[in-house]
Order: structure tokens, then sequence, then C-alpha cells
């Protein structure tokens, strides 16, 4: 699904702000602290609260495979004057749908507010839509989650109703909402910001 670049544990993209690289073995204490956090935690429907350290390091190797066999894009953020410190994680997952993945992410409450996951965000859907065949990407939220509501509306995803998600994490069955990025939408955006610029005197 993700082309042989990705696929290296060299891989990093860079934002202005960011340096968004594959998760390492010295990143699960980071992770640890601030997954165990439950202002983070019970904002996503996967991360187990209390989470335990040994968690990390499983999910550390969980993540490295996956990317090594290019079934996902699992990438730790990392501010770029404190690379070796992960403040969050992000992730392209392959689904049931052919040409289309999923979007999941978090960031340490600590970093909250100040545009970094949209600015990570970005990245990674600017790298599906131009060196991958994805054509779809699909994202959830919490419906009290308004911070991930935000970046997804500023990323330009569309809402698309809500949906049931099985998260044994959280208990059972839970309710979320639902929202659709494809790259046809990104390309028609694209289009009209370029007509905009081109008709300014």
């Amino acid at each position: 699904m993700f082309p042989e670049i990705t696929r290296d544990d060299i891989f990093r993209l860079e934002t202005k702000r960011l340096w968004l690289r594959w998760p390492c073995a010295a990143d699960a204490e980071a992770l640890a602290r601030h997954a165990d956090d439950p202002d983070v935690a019970l904002k996503t429907a996967n991360i187990p609260h209390p989470y335990e350290r040994w968690r990390a390091d499983e999910h550390i190797l969980w993540m490295r495979e996956k990317n090594a066999a290019s079934e996902a894009l699992c990438l730790a953020l990392a501010l770029k004057r404190q690379p070796g410190e992960l403040i969050g994680l992000i992730n392209l997952r392959g689904c049931e749908e052919r040409d289309a993945a999923t979007l999941g992410y978090w960031l340490a409450k600590s970093h909250w507010g100040r545009g970094l996951m949209t600015e990570a965000a970005q990245a990674v859907v600017d790298l599906a839509f131009n060196y991958t065949e994805i054509k779809k990407i699909h994202a959830s939220s919490l419906p009290t989650n308004a911070g991930s509501l935000r970046v997804l509306e500023k990323l330009g995803f569309i809402r698309t109703g809500e949906a049931t998600l099985l998260a044994p994490q959280r208990g059972g069955d839970i309710l979320v909402a639902t929202a659709l990025l494809t790259r046809a939408a990104v390309c028609r955006a694209g289009a009209a910001v370029a007509r905009m610029e081109s008709s300014e005197p």
C-alpha cells in the first residue's frame, strides 16, 4: 500500500515544526507516559487506561512490523528542537474498502491547542494522495472530542454521520462521528486555490 521509501526506518517527514519518523525502542518511556494520561487515553477508542509500560514496547514493535510490511504507516511525532522526544502518534492503516485507508492519531496533552496535529496530519494526507494509490481516507472521532473534530475539519474532511465502533478498551461498542476525505475533493480544492491565485492582480 505504501511506497518502498516508507518501509525503511530512516524514513521521516518534515513539517514546519515537527519530524514524523518511525517509532523506536527509545520512545517507549515517553509513549507510556503520555498514553497513560486519562485526558489522552479516554478521548480515543483504542488506548487502554491505565496504560502499563510493557504495552509501549509491544506497540512499538507492532508499528515497526506494520511499516516494514507496508500494511500501515505509523509515525512518531517529535518537535524539531527535541527530535528524540515522542509527543504523539499518527497512522494510516488499510481498510476493507479498496484504495482506501483509515487515519488515526493522538497528541500529548501538553502540546494541545498549538495546531501541531493538524500540521502532522496534513503531511500524512499529502503523502497518501501524492505517493500512493489511496483515493479515500476515513477517520472517526468521539463526538465529544472537539479537538480531533477540529483537526479533521481543517484538513477538509467531510462529516459523514455516526457509526458504532467496537472498542474493547472502552468496554464495548461506542458511538463515533465519521468523516471522509477524498483525493478528488483535494484536487478540486487545489484547483480552486490555483484559479484564485492566478486571478489576483
